[in-house]
């Protein structure tokens, strides 16, 4: 088994999901498009994760990357490859697969929840994981669900949290994968967007404790991460 991973800017690399991996002894392929990389043939691989980043999808003029990444995320999808897309990924999939990507009402930034709708309950990716699920979130945009897609988590900032699309394509608008340490540098490098006025904000930033925060994801992130791989990708 050989993994893909799409990351678009440096910051927001796999984190936990790429300790994971190492860790359970999976290789896995980085395309680091802040790099300049090239896609390469996606038969090589047994999946295709896409990470977030802070470009909308419809930027395609700005980051020539995203139209690559949505002939690669619909070859993806005609071929049932198993796909995991995380905030930006989440959205491209949406995209990709014929939804709008809009503007959210309001920006989700800091930690918070998801509800998991009663259909995540009996899903492969979201198997053990409580009913409503603490995460981390940075986005101010949103999917609509795509036809034929199975809804499987919402908030009470942002309804479409989750889907899964097809066989195995799962779209994640909030994070798992963050450690501390990117928490703290995503907060250090977006000083001037959080001082910004503009649409209200829901989440709590830094809580006293965002430590323990973080660990409790990581517990959760492994359980998610690895039914990705044993449920959905073997």
């Amino acid at each position: 088994m050989k993994l893909l991973i799409f990351q678009q800017v440096q910051v927001e690399g796999p984190g936990l999901l790429g300790e994971f991996l190492k860790r359970w002894g999976i290789p896995y392929d980085t395309v680091a498009f802040y790099k300049g990389d090239s896609i390469p043939p996606l038969s090589l691989y047994e999946a295709l994760i896409v990470l977030g980043g802070p470009m909308n999808v419809y930027e395609e003029d700005k980051y020539l990357s995203l139209s690559g990444q949505d002939r690669a995320i619909k070859q993806a999808i005609n071929q049932s490859m198993p796909y995991l897309g995380i905030c930006l990924g989440a959205q491209l999939l949406a995209k990709a697969s014929g939804a709008k990507v809009v503007a959210n009402s309001v920006e989700e930034i800091g930690f918070g929840h998801v509800q998991l709708t009663a259909q995540a309950a009996d899903d492969r990716l979201f198997h053990g994981l409580p009913s409503e699920l603490p995460v981390f979130q940075w986005h101010g945009d949103t999917f609509h669900i795509p036809d034929g897609a199975i809804k499987l988590a919402s908030s009470s900032g942002c309804d479409n949290q989750a889907f899964c699309y097809g066989k195995n394509a799962y779209a994640l608008q909030f994070h798992l994968e963050v450690t501390p340490a990117m928490v703290k540098k995503w907060i250090s490098i977006n000083q001037e967007e959080l001082k910004e006025p503009g649409r209200p904000v829901v989440g709590e930033l830094t809580p006293p404790d965002s430590p323990q925060r973080c660990e409790e994801l990581r517990r959760l992130a492994e359980i998610m991460f690895s039914n990705f791989i044993k449920e959905v990708v073997r």
